[in-house]
């Protein structure tokens, strides 16, 4: 099995294990492609919706992956410790608003939803712990808006209830959807909308980082052996 391993930073991409000193073997629209172990391809794909889709799009038509792994480090609307890992069980686009029209909150109405499932976030879980990592389970929110504490932060928790607040994933959850495409995601907790320590945070989450780093290979070596 294929498995494309999504960052958006090359922060994110270079905490895998000797990631630093691979060389991409193409680069594609200006995205660098690496191959971090057997059919397991990564890349940093860049921060926002648009960069997101495009670079999962790559993965689905140019090199046929059979499955996306959206990792990366995420803001936290609860109280999770940084570093703490997070298993998205569905995405949700925080910042499409066609309510003028009749539509729900949320509803991106190409594929008429507001909500997109993960891949088996529970045996994700599951296989996590087999390896010796615990996460949780949690809805994640997705919008083209670095999230900071104040009103639109309240909006966005009120509204769809999410765990974690970030840039990618529900993009890449809708082209995986499009193309029939397995999508799972993995987030470490990097800073906490709501404290008053969040930019201080933000700027050293080098625990996130250092544990995303330790278990996204093994997690992807792992969902390759797996019936999906």
């Amino acid at each position: 099995m294929k498995i494309g391993l999504q960052f958006a930073m090359p922060a994110e991409l270079h905490a895998l294990p000797g990631a630093k000193d691979l060389a991409p073997f193409e680069t594609v629209s200006g995205v660098p492609f690496f191959e971090v172990a057997p059919n397991i391809l990564a890349c940093a794909g860049g921060v926002s919706k648009v960069n997101a889709a495009m670079s999962a799009e790559i993965f689905c038509l140019k090199y046929g992956v059979d499955l996306i792994l959206n990792a990366g480090v995420a803001g936290c609307l609860m109280d999770l410790p940084t570093g703490s890992l997070v298993v998205a069980s569905e995405f949700v686009q925080h910042d499409v608003d066609t309510t003028a029209v009749g539509d729900p909150i949320g509803l991106v109405s190409t594929v008429n939803r507001v909500d997109f499932p993960t891949w088996a976030p529970d045996k994700c879980v599951e296989l996590l712990k087999t390896l010796g990592f615990s996460a949780v389970t949690g809805r994640v929110a997705t919008g083209d808006w670095f999230a900071v504490k104040g009103d639109r932060a309240v909006f966005i928790r009120d509204t769809f209830s999410p765990l974690l607040v970030e840039m990618e994933g529900c993009a890449i959850a809708q082209v995986c959807l499009r193309n029939n495409v397995k999508f799972a995601a993995l987030k470490s907790v990097s800073d906490h909308l709501f404290s008053d320590n969040q930019a201080a945070e933000y700027f050293d989450f080098g625990q996130a980082l250092e544990n995303l780093g330790k278990v996204v290979l093994p997690f992807a070596l792992a969902l390759q052996k797996e019936e999906l």
